[in-house]
């Protein structure tokens, strides 16, 4: 009798790339003392707050703008964007209620929170998990000039305008930002204030664009050394980014107040 020899063709998993890792690590790390020095400066009022929070801010759009961009990315490697985005969402509700309402009962003012990166990355994977099938009949080297171009043509969307500064510009009616319920969009008047601010506009493309670069992410096509450690201290931090953003400001004000209180005593 002859016998069948099956041979099953071994599935490997599809491989972590820890670069994403490191760089959403370093992203986080920049974010820990942009807040750190935010606080010193709006919360603490100290001037040496301002100092170190105006000298770090030119860097805060680059490293939200990296942020924002794995965020889509890692997107295309989740298994329910919809789910992520409803857990994200209530997560930053909480946020809201804690910043806006419980913090100032206890002192802490200028923290609240109205639509910051926690938010807008909830809206954004909502957004995504619907347009997703839509989406999918992009070509990714189409959708991502796409979403720079419609980026940048967004930019100035809070500044009452989409176009590029110097080339042309289209102003927005007066009456979209005449409100008090449309800043999530990016349309919002002077007296808006967020501690933290992603507006859905323009940030919705740079994550878009982060979905389109994904499609390769998914399908194993990154080079071969973004699946490699290199800073095993940045890869720990990106991916533990959530629990860390949950948690650092209380860390950081509890650390002010303690130094604060160690110097007077010592005085």
């Amino acid at each position: 009798m002859l016998s069948v020899k099956v041979i099953k063709k071994k599935i490997n998993p599809r491989r972590r790339i820890i670069l994403l890792d490191e760089l959403r690590g370093i992203a986080v790390f920049c974010m820990v003392f942009y807040h750190g020095f935010f606080m010193l400066s709006e919360v603490f009022e100290l001037a040496i707050g301002d100092r170190l929070f105006y000298f770090f801010m030119p860097l805060q759009p680059f490293f939200a703008s990296l942020f924002i961009v794995i965020s889509g990315i890692a997107s295309r490697l989740t298994r329910s964007n919809a789910v992520r985005g409803l857990k994200l969402f209530l997560l930053a509700l909480l946020l809201s209620v804690t910043t806006i309402f419980i913090l100032p009962e206890f002192g802490i003012e200028n923290v609240g929170i109205y639509f910051g990166i926690i938010h807008f990355l909830s809206v954004a994977m909502l957004i995504f998990a619907a347009a997703r099938p839509l989406l999918n009949k992009i070509k990714p080297e189409f959708g991502v000039i796409a979403c720079a171009l419609l980026y940048l043509l967004t930019y100035n969307i809070s500044d009452g305008y989409i176009g590029i500064s110097g080339i042309f510009r289209i102003n927005l009616p007066f009456a979209l930002y005449n409100n008090s319920f449309l800043y999530p969009l990016g349309f919002h008047n002077n007296s808006f204030y967020s501690a933290d601010y992603f507006s859905v506009f323009p940030h919705i493309f740079m994550f878009l664009a982060g979905t389109f670069i994904g499609i390769a992410a998914a399908a194993g096509r990154f080079p071969q050394w973004t699946y490699a450690s290199r800073i095993k201290f940045f890869g720990f931090l990106g991916r533990h980014t959530l629990l860390i953003y949950v948690l650092h400001q209380p860390v950081i004000y509890g650390i002010i107040t303690f130094t604060q209180l160690i110097i007077r005593l010592l005085d």
